[in-house]
């Protein structure tokens, strides 16, 4: 250790940017990638497009950041990128900028924005997303176009009066669906639809109105063209009254020219992000059981492009599958998966020949990918060193790390280092976990232990997780001993242990983090007088689960926990996820639903408690934390609630800055007002 490195602390969250969106373009000669950083004055974030050059060049900012810049897409010609941006609208629009310079161009002035652009085979059209509702639709059948305004006091008057009547219209808000809310807003009755834009060939050509290609009251995923460029891919509802965010997607091939699509794919599976093969013969798309939606792993399957018989790539191996894209041949397909803490790129043949390779291993977690016409790949990935960082693979094998993402920061910090541990539950399974020890950490001298459990249920941490890996450095940097695993019910170690929560939450997986801790006091590194836990979602359950059946905790943070299992399946945007870990409905099985809820043992509760909830947070609603605060209070137990304000469940990970470093320093000082052996 240097002696000019620092600890981290809270207020490096405001230093750490990240990379997300990597696309390599069609030459593999560079990588389009968005950065994104915390601008602290406007208590949000700062989305700007760079280049990278795959030869090891410095980036390059090549968007000015005055608005959110995302979604960036090479045209085929690798001349141009299409690309997202709110410069001109709040919702964002599509705009075009060619590689040798210049002004981005807009291509797009659709009323509800546009998102998703993807250029045609030949360059000459880009597809996106807009919503529209049907009196929307309506009138561009009939070609009826709003009223340019005349000047910009008249499109900001245009503006407000726009608002105005969108709030007028939900004034009363009347519900006749489910789900009716999700993220942090309430839905409207538009709907998400395929738009064609016709590229002009100049700058100083104005483009034409794009047109709508898709019909009906459904929503489409983001579309992807095949080869021949007279239709596109996507996937949209089976039943538009499934009330379902998740459920029941079929793969459509949607006509150019605005003919009916045709449905590829029916009852049984959900069917996600499907992709032409290169020669446009077949299509490989994500399916998953739709009676195990939220519980099951995805695998990719293959199809004949105009329909037909579906066959599993996948199906005999034993992972989730993220991402998927086929190779410039067309006779294997690029995946990318979790498994035990990593994540890697594999290479999988077809049906006929599936054979299996990792293409890209290592100890470091890719949050995803993208190929060259050359076979050239690009990833982001995080590992224990960094957060995050952009890496590509040549097509003779060798790899190169592209760029150092708070490479100054972080070489002004104290890094400590993971240590992987492999222990054995009460049952004699092998459980995965890591242990983070404070920097200034004596083996003679025992310290407080932090218990950070993930959510998902189904999620895989790792060191190279992106959106914990500073806030794991912070709590070993501010004198605890830090430790996570994935217990069962945790992706990334196979189906068996996947499932192995089925029915049974808080029991199945309790005995995998007690053992863990177990195994750091037997060590005796541990102070078992001084351990605290914490979590959010299914880790904020499992937190207040724990503290509900065991006393060995000195406090608790619990954050956007779920409590009551039959109040969150009728207030959450997710319901599906409790019917089918518990194959049923409330109304079947309440008593097994209550025997699984926290909120059932709470009277148990002595350790004291930090909740912290999101006000607008439709996943996990904030009644869950109303009410265990409620029952704890009215026993007078130590219990105290949080509410952000404006913020959903995804506060700790893409909410305002300020309040992501409130939830950090509140967490910390509850740990250190029942945790260090002093007060302060």
């Amino acid at each position: 250790m240097t002696s000019h490195r620092q600890p981290f602390t809270v207020e490096d969250l405001y230093d750490l940017a990240w990379l997300e969106d990597a696309q390599i373009s069609p030459d593999g000669q560079q990588i389009a990638v968005v950065q994104v950083s915390v601008d602290r004055q406007a208590n949000g974030y700062q989305r700007s497009i760079f280049l990278v050059p795959v030869d090891g060049g410095p980036m390059r900012r090549f968007t000015s950041g005055s608005g959110q810049d995302r979604q960036p897409r090479w045209s085929p010609d690798g001349r141009a990128l299409a690309f997202v941006s709110t410069r001109n609208h709040p919702q964002g629009q599509i705009y075009r900028i060619r590689l040798d310079g210049g002004e981005a161009q807009c291509l797009t002035a659709l009323p509800n924005g546009a998102s998703d652009p993807v250029w045609s085979p030949d360059g000459r059209m880009i597809a996106c997303l807009s919503s529209v509702n049907a009196e929307e639709r309506s009138r561009e059948e009939r070609n009826e176009p709003p009223p340019a305004p005349s000047d910009a006091w008249a499109a900001r008057r245009a503006q407000e009066e726009r608002a105005h009547a969108e709030a007028q219209r939900f004034d009363p808000r009347v519900i006749t669906k489910l789900p009716y809310r999700s993220g942090t807003s309430y839905f409207d009755d538009r709907h998400r639809h395929i738009y064609v834009i016709e590229v002009p060939a100049g700058d100083l050509e104005a483009p034409p109105t794009p047109r709508r290609i898709t019909h009906g009251d459904l929503h489409h995923a983001a579309p992807a063209w095949m080869p021949d460029g007279l239709s596109l891919l996507t996937t949209a509802s089976r039943d538009p009254d499934a009330d379902s965010l998740f459920a029941y997607e079929d793969v459509l091939r949607v006509p150019v020219d605005g003919a009916s699509a045709q449905r590829l794919t029916g009852a049984g599976y959900t069917c996600l992000t499907p992709q032409s093969a290169p020669d446009g013969s077949q299509i490989a798309f994500r399916r998953i059981r739709e009676d195990r939606l939220l519980a099951d792993g995805a695998h990719v399957a293959v199809m004949p492009a105009t329909g037909g018989p579906i066959q599993e790539v996948t199906g005999a191996i034993d992972r989730n599958i993220d991402q998927f894209a086929w190779d410039a041949a067309g006779q294997s397909i690029y995946l990318l998966s979790g498994w035990h803490g990593v994540a890697h790129i594999s290479s999988s043949g077809l049906p006929a020949n599936s054979t299996y390779t990792t293409v890209v291993g290592g100890a470091r977690l890719i949050s995803e990918f993208s190929v060259a016409g050359d076979g050239t790949l690009a990833w982001i990935a995080g590992s224990t060193e960094y957060p995050c960082n952009l890496y590509v693979r040549l097509p003779d094998g060798s790899e190169r790390q592209l760029t150092q993402i708070n490479q100054q920061l972080l070489d002004q910090r104290i890094i400590t280092p993971f240590e992987e541990l492999h222990y054995l539950a009460s049952d004699g399974a092998d459980v995965q976990g890591w242990v983070l020890y404070p920097p200034d950490f004596t083996p003679t001298k025992p310290a407080p232990l932090v218990v950070h459990i993930h959510g998902g249920p189904h999620v895989m941490w790792g060191p190279g997780y992106r959106s914990m890996w500073h806030e794991w450095q912070t709590i070993a940097a501010s004198g605890y001993i830090c430790f996570f695993c994935n217990p069962r019910g945790s992706e990334g170690y196979g189906t068996a242990w996947r499932e192995a929560i089925h029915g049974n939450w808080g029991y199945a997986d309790q005995g995998d983090i007690h053992a863990g801790i177990d195994l750091l006091i037997a060590r005796g590194h541990v102070d078992s007088q001084r351990i605290a836990i914490t979590g959010g979602s299914y880790g904020g359950y499992m937190t207040a689960w724990m503290i509900s059946h065991s006393d060995r905790f000195c406090c608790a943070v619990a954050a956007r926990g779920v409590y009551n299992l039959l109040t969150e399946h009728s207030t959450s945007d997710a319901h599906e996820l409790i019917e089918h870990e518990f194959r049923a409905y409330p109304w079947e099985n309440a008593a097994q639903l209550w025997a699984h809820s926290p909120l059932a043992h709470a009277h148990q509760i002595t350790t004291p408690l930090l909740l912290l909830h999101s006000e607008q947070d439709y996943r996990v609603p904030i009644s869950e934390a109303e009410q265990l605060f409620a029952i704890l209070r009215r026993q007078k137990k130590t219990v105290e609630l949080v509410r952000y304000p404006r913020e959903g469940h995804e506060l700790t990970r893409a909410g305002e800055p300020n309040h992501r470093a409130d939830h950090m320093r509140r967490t910390l000082a509850w740990f250190y007002r029942y945790c260090q052996e002093t007060s302060p």
